[in-house]
């Protein structure tokens, strides 16, 4: 693992300048030689069958009935995702959808599943993404079950920077779970980050990535600075073309 210098990078005025062209262990990013995290078993039971019930103090984004608290994110109109049997299937071609409301710092849950039979590879199978702040910061949603990709693009990744520690995906077909704790990057009067965005995923009951600052915005094939932008933005699900289902979508501000 990777452990920033919070302190002095918090302080220095670098953090405003767009990041290098590889990442903190100069790797170029989808760098398909860069080593495959290891495989381990999930946890069993992880998630349950049945869905939970969320905290009491949980902030309910999706209980499987309605898209209520979700817009298109492209032009603010009804999200057009599939409900049905409790979950939400992405219906290709109609754009990411984002809640209604904005958050900062959250504890995230959310449930998802690939298709089943799984159909193509890499990139193009199972994929979707989580992303805070509106689209600036993903974690990677793929099937990565016995399907190879670049690394920092598989299952539980911060997007183009970090992969997982491992990979604790289940088959395609079966319900997984994310927990993620998002902190949103902080910016001076000036737009210069102060702090940057930082992730905590388990994938299945494992953890995955530990307190990972981000070194921009996620984005495919190119680096991009911090850009100074609200700490409180909606949450996002990507349409990635494949009918990926969410269920059990519940956060807790922190």
């Amino acid at each position: 693992m990777r452990v920033a210098a919070v302190l002095l990078l918090a302080a220095s005025p670098a953090l405003a300048q767009a990041p290098p062209p590889g990442d903190p262990e100069g790797i170029p990013q989808h760098d398909l030689n860069r080593p495959q995290p290891a495989i381990v078993t999930p946890v069993a039971g992880v998630p349950p069958a049945v869905p939970g019930r969320p905290p009491s103090d949980a902030v309910v984004l999706f209980d499987g009935k309605d898209l209520a608290g979700w817009k298109s994110q492209k032009d603010g109109s009804p999200a057009a995702w599939k409900v049905e049997n409790g979950y939400m299937e992405v219906v290709k071609g109609t754009g990411a959808i984002e809640t209604r409301q904005s958050f900062a710092d959250v504890q995230l849950h959310i449930e998802w599943m690939a298709p089943t039979p799984p159909t193509g590879e890499s990139q193009g199978r199972g994929n979707s993404g989580v992303f805070f702040a509106g689209s600036r910061y993903e974690v990677q949603v793929l099937d990565s079950y016995e399907n190879k990709t670049y690394p920092d693009g598989q299952a539980g990744a911060v997007y183009g920077q970090f992969p997982p520690l491992v990979n604790a995906s289940r088959p395609p077909g079966e319900w997984q779970a994310y927990d993620l704790v998002y902190e949103a990057p902080r910016f001076d009067a000036a737009g210069a980050v102060t702090k940057r965005a930082r992730v905590t995923v388990f994938h299945n009951g494992v953890l995955v990535q530990h307190a990972r600052e981000l070194i921009g915005p996620t984005t495919n094939k190119v680096r991009t600075p911090y850009s100074a932008h609200p700490e409180a933005l909606p949450i996002s699900l990507q349409d990635h073309g494949n009918p990926m289902r969410f269920r059990n979508v519940w956060l807790r501000e922190l």
